[in-house]
């Protein structure tokens, strides 16, 4: 395992995390289960979100193993799903429907929302191309993002107001369409 410390690496893993997570753009989304379940534990969100993402740093690739798949499969797949997730944040569609329980902030914030499939397949589409410390650094800033996010969730509501969350939506769809080609490209040989 690489731990290598290099800042240009960390920043392109944090801002790749943070494209993929989109807190932003989830912000009317967790406004609703904030609704729905009443308040919302930002830490709790925070800290097993965080916990399942380095489970599956860690465990992700093992996992695979066991069910006969490489990493590079796993990424070109991932990038697949990154891609559609991206077509989603762009075109303001749905592509995948989910129902949403009324529960506690572990299932549906942490687990799908934050760290969902999207999260977990860059995380191991990055173990190729970055280093353990890199991803594990990028993984803690995003989650200290999220965390903020939540803890001052009504004020980002009333600051960024639909207009400006709708921008932000699409910024960032377009930046992990152009990080699902490149993951593809990257692990297809392209």
């Amino acid at each position: 395992m690489d731990f290598t410390f290099d800042i240009k690496e960390i920043a392109t893993v944090t801002m790749v995390l943070f494209a993929v997570i989109d807190v932003i753009g989830s912000i009317p989304v967790i406004i609703n289960l904030r609704q729905q379940a009443g308040e919302i534990n930002a830490m709790k969100a925070s800290l097993v979100s965080f916990g399942i993402m380095v489970v599956f740093l860690f465990a992700g690739e093992s996992i695979l193993q066991l069910i006969g798949l490489t990493t590079n499969d796993f990424a070109i797949a991932g990038s697949l799903v990154i891609f559609f997730i991206a077509l989603e944040m762009i075109l303001g569609i749905r592509l995948y429907k989910d129902e949403v329980p009324a529960t506690t902030s572990v299932v549906p914030l942490a687990f799908p929302l934050i760290a969902g499939t999207g999260t977990l397949t860059t995380l191991l589409s990055m173990r190729a191309q970055y280093s353990m410390l890199s991803i594990l650094i990028g993984i803690t800033i995003n989650v200290i993002i999220v965390y903020i996010a939540l803890r001052t969730m009504k004020y980002i509501e009333k600051a960024l107001g639909v207009g400006g969350i709708s921008i932000l939506r699409k910024v960032f769809g377009i930046i992990l369409l152009a990080i699902a080609v490149k993951i593809f490209r990257t692990n297809t040989g392209l």
